[in-house]
Formats: C-alpha cells, structure tokens, sequence
C-alpha cells in the first residue's frame, strides 16, 4: 500500500502541470502539503478486495483514486473561500496565500482535471463522477441553508453529510472496484460501504472538531462553531440538559471567548458520546456490507479501518 500511495502521490503532481507556473504552483499547493489520502486508499483496497495474494495495482486505479482525490482538493479549495479559512493541514490556505479568484479557479482546475481523467476511464467513470460532484453541490447548499440555524435537524444533518463526504467515499470505493472489473455485487457492496464508513468519517471529524487541539486538527478547533455550522452533537446538546446555555451562546455571533465557552460546554456533555455511538452504528453498517465476502488481506484491511476511524476519538482526547 505504501508503494501504492506514493504512485498515487506522483501522479497526483503529474495531474495538476500546466503550461501556467502559477496555475501549477497555487494547484500544487495542498497536494504538497500532504494528507492521509483516504479516498485513494480505498480505491486501491477495493480494487484488491478479491485477491488472496494481492500485490501492486494497475496503473487505471492509481488514476481512479486520483480523480476522485482531485475532486476532494478541489472540493476543499472552494470550501475555504466560503469559510474564509486560514489554514488548511496546518499550512497557509490558497485563499489566504492567494486570494479567493486564485483558489476558486485552481479549485475548478482541479475539478477539471478529475473529470479529465474520469472521461479517460470510461463512461460509466466518468458519469459517476459527474454526479458525485453535483452530490457535492447539493450537500454544500443543504449546509449553507442551514447556516447559524439553532433549530437545525438531526435528518438536514445526515442529507447534507450524505452528499458533502459519504458520496465521495462512496465513490471511491466505487471506482476501485468497477476499474477492477469486479462483479456488479461486489461493486455494489463496496459502494455500499464506502457511503456509511463516508457517513461515520464526517460524524468523527465533526465530534473531534470540538474534542482536539488545532495542532491535531490542522485547521482551528471549534471552527464549525465560528461558521454557524451546527453538527450533530452540537444538534442533540440543544436539545439536551445544557441545551439553553448554548443556544444563548449560539444565539450571537461568537468570539474566540464565546466560542471556548461553548466548546468546554459540549466536552462536559454527553451529546460528544452519542454522536460517537452513531458513528459507531454507521460503522457496523459498513462491516455488514463485508459479510460473506472471502477474509482476503484487503476485506480485512476495511475492517480495520473502521476500528481506525473510531480509535481517532480516543487519541484526540488525550
């Protein structure tokens, strides 16, 4: 896998040349600085979900995991022009290096690029990442409506998390396993656990956006206080005991002070725990969809992933 991912890297920098220095440089940007390339990841393991013996995939997987990687950068490019993000995997944003014209024009390359390779992989590839990418769209817009918006639901939570991160995850998983020339039930069980092992992904990152420190973050702790973006343990702490203490904290504009507050609030609550049980559930969801399948390296390389993932809460709270 190692060598599977520096592959991927590579060709991630041989993706975004362009005849424009600065194009390359401002699109570059964040590949550089690094990431755990998660999507890639699971591209390349579901590509290999079937061998017993599995050994270095073809280079059409490498370039599927990039182009749904790509999308993801792109993705995140644009996301930190609406928030006016500072920092992003604890170096200088593009928006904040560059301007936000720069990062939302390298964010469409990106996306260009993506699409450019998808087309290369067949139609089927590329339709499927077109749609992600709209999935993409939908779920920002779900999230924006929602907005500094106290009275916001569990169930306009799960949508807007389905299609902002489990869709990509989903899709990833999808594109390795259809490059792969898999059987389409096994295509379909492997989208199926991206999409809930994509939705127990978003519920941790938003459960340790208010239990780490900025360092193990890469970006401020409590930032999705700060931009009126209510997860689901901020949702069930409203509705719980300390519920009218935050709501008058939410209620304003928050500072760092007032936002402190309201992170020291929701660590003593017990919403942070059952947003993890949910979490935990969605996991399951993802093994089930293991089930039956042979205990290949990659099946059971899934499977640890997911006890990965919720190992995450463990270290960030200590």
């Amino acid at each position: 896998m190692a060598n599977d991912i520096e592959r991927v890297n590579q060709e991630l920098r041989n993706s975004v040349q362009s005849d424009d220095s600065f194009l390359t440089e401002v699109a570059i940007h964040l590949i550089n600085a690094g990431g755990k390339r998660v999507r890639p990841a699971l591209s390349i393991t579901t590509s290999l979900i079937s061998e017993n013996e599995p050994e270095t995939v073809d280079h059409d997987v490498i370039r599927g995991g990039v182009a749904v990687e790509l999308v993801h950068q792109g993705s995140l490019y644009h996301d930190d022009v609406m928030d006016g993000a500072k920092t992003r995997r604890n170096v200088e944003s593009v928006n904040s290096k560059w301007g936000n014209r720069e990062a939302i024009l390298a964010g469409d390359f990106l996306l260009a690029r993506a699409s450019g390779i998808a087309a290369d992989l067949g139609t089927e590839v590329a339709g499927l990442l077109a749609s992600t990418i709209a999935s993409l769209c939908e779920g920002q817009v779900l999230e924006l409506q929602n907005t500094f918006n106290i009275d916001r639901t569990e169930d306009s939570y799960f949508q807007s998390i389905s299609g902002k991160t489990a869709v990509l995850l989903a899709t990833a998983a999808r594109v390795g396993a259809l490059v792969a020339e898999h059987p389409r039930d096994l295509i379909e069980a492997m989208t199926d656990f991206g999409h809930n092992y994509g939705m127990a992904f978003q519920i941790i990152d938003d459960v340790l956006d208010l239990i780490a420190t900025d360092e193990q973050l890469g970006k401020p702790a409590g930032n999705d206080l700060m931009e009126g973006v209510y997860t689901l343990p901020v949702i069930r702490a409203l509705a719980g005991s300390n519920g009218e203490k935050l709501r008058n904290l939410l209620s304003n504009q928050l500072d760092k002070e007032s936002r402190d507050q309201a992170i020291s609030i929701m660590r003593g609550d017990d919403a942070l725990f059952s947003a993890v049980e949910t979490a935990i559930s969605y996991t399951n969801r993802a093994r089930n969809a293991l089930s039956g399948l042979a205990p290949t390296p990659a099946a059971r390389t899934l499977e640890m992933t997911c006890d990965l993932l919720l190992e995450q809460t463990n270290l960030a709270s200590k």
